[in-house]
């Protein structure tokens, strides 16, 4: 059994394809979203603990998002998510033992097909300095800095469809049910 670690989280983007969304999610999750409704999609997630939601709305989908992530407890659990994540074809980048954002770290990044970033991360140490790589990014572009990961590559169609969860996060057999009403439509909560 489950228990669920309160507070937790919640997260909503506008997505422009919630198809697609689904999709990259429930690979990189490792589970099915736990409610989906007429542009809405919903994943309840006990590790990390965070309800994460979707509406379909390509006219609000932001570009100038920073990124989403999550830090993992050992280097083992790093290691086992990137070779899952690889094998899916979602791993965008990776940064070994990378002085980052002030701290020790080894990580890598996927996209969601917004675009949306993803960080997971195994944090070592805190750092005073940001890797030196980096420091002639910060002057010429911005878009290369660490803690950013590069712009989406389209993942095929056939690996978000067809392979096996990419990314398990809980044990899916114990998923758990949705026990929440979503607000009104256009209401803007969820």
């Amino acid at each position: 059994m489950t228990t669920t670690l309160f507070p937790r989280m919640h997260v909503s983007l506008y997505v422009a394809d919630l198809a697609a969304t689904i999709g990259f999610y429930d690979a990189f999750f490792g589970q099915p979203a736990t409610k989906i409704k007429p542009g809405y999609a919903k994943y309840v997630l006990d590790a990390p603990s965070l309800i994460i939601s979707f509406v379909q709305n390509p006219a609000r989908v932001a570009s100038n998002f920073g990124h989403l992530g999550f830090q993992v407890e050992t280097v083992a659990q790093l290691q086992q998510r990137l070779a899952v994540a690889k094998a899916a074809g979602l791993v965008q980048r990776e940064e070994m033992g990378t002085a980052c954002c002030y701290a020790k770290q080894d990580k890598f990044w996927v996209n969601d097909p917004d675009g949306t970033e993803w960080e997971v991360y195994y944090f070592h140490e805190d750092a005073e300095f940001n890797d030196p790589r980096y420091a002639d990014d910060y002057q010429a572009d911005a878009s290369a800095q660490c803690c950013i990961a590069p712009a989406a590559q389209a993942v095929p169609a056939e690996v978000l469809t067809t392979a096996p969860m990419a990314f398990t996060l809980l044990d899916t057999a114990a998923a758990p049910a949705a026990t929440e009403a979503c607000c009104a439509p256009g209401s803007g909560c969820c």
